[in-house]
């Protein structure tokens, strides 16, 4: 019985540490994903500035297909993931033995920061890319109907200088408002980061000040056995 615990516990750790390696490269792939649409977003807002033609920013249909596919692989792999800690924490809290389930805890917590933090990466990077997806969306209107304007019948040269003129605002804007995410997000991060730390040094403390408990119980007993 024994053995076949300790080869169940050890699958389900080989299980968590695939998923966590797959997640990985996915993340790695997504976040590069979001970097490419946003600096290929850039390069073709300045070619614009000089241009006439109405073709919008970014032709993003592969992009945003991709994305779409990679997100829905990762929350899958996010799920498995998720249950494969789930049947951990239900295995560690049957072990009988107060210092193996001390060590198994530890194990399982150490993987739970790991879900916990690719689940925040995700997340985050997916907020990213829906966000310059919208802006970029809202930027192509804009010039649309400045350039529906400018072709249009009876064009009032001063009129379309304002259109242009307020265009141009919209851009600064829009890098303002990234910059302040920006800022946000990896202020949130950090905050994120020190929670983390935090908790897992109340696991720690608590899985300590239950050994000693246990100790101190078990002294106790000798005590009154001697008695």
């Amino acid at each position: 019985m024994a053995a076949g615990s300790s080869n169940y516990w050890e699958d389900l750790r080989k299980q968590a540490r695939q998923l966590e390696n797959e997640l990985d490269l996915k993340l790695v792939s997504f976040s590069k994903l979001c970097t490419s649409y946003s600096h290929s977003n850039s390069r073709e807002g300045r070619r614009d500035r000089y241009s006439s033609d109405t073709t919008p920013l970014l032709n993003g249909s592969n992009q945003d297909h991709m994305f779409e596919t990679m997100a829905v692989e990762i929350e899958q792999l996010l799920t498995k993931l998720t249950g494969v800690n789930d049947k951990m924490a239900e295995y560690s809290s049957t072990a009988g033995v107060t210092s193996i389930n001390a060590a198994l805890m530890h194990t399982l917590q150490r993987h739970r920061d790991i879900l916990q933090d690719y689940t925040h990466e995700f997340h985050k990077t997916k907020a990213n890319f829906q966000a310059i997806r919208e802006r970029e969306d809202l930027l192509g209107s804009v010039r649309k109907d400045i350039e529906s304007y400018k072709t249009g019948s009876g064009v009032n040269n001063r009129r379309t200088e304002l259109f242009l003129k307020e265009h141009e605002h919209l851009r600064s804007s829009d890098r303002l408002i990234e910059e302040t995410i920006s800022i946000a997000m990896a202020t949130k991060e950090n905050m994120t980061s020190q929670r983390g730390m935090l908790k897992s040094i109340q696991s720690r403390v608590n899985t300590l000040a239950s050994i000693l408990n246990s100790l101190v119980i078990a002294i106790n007993m000798q005590i009154i056995t001697a008695d």
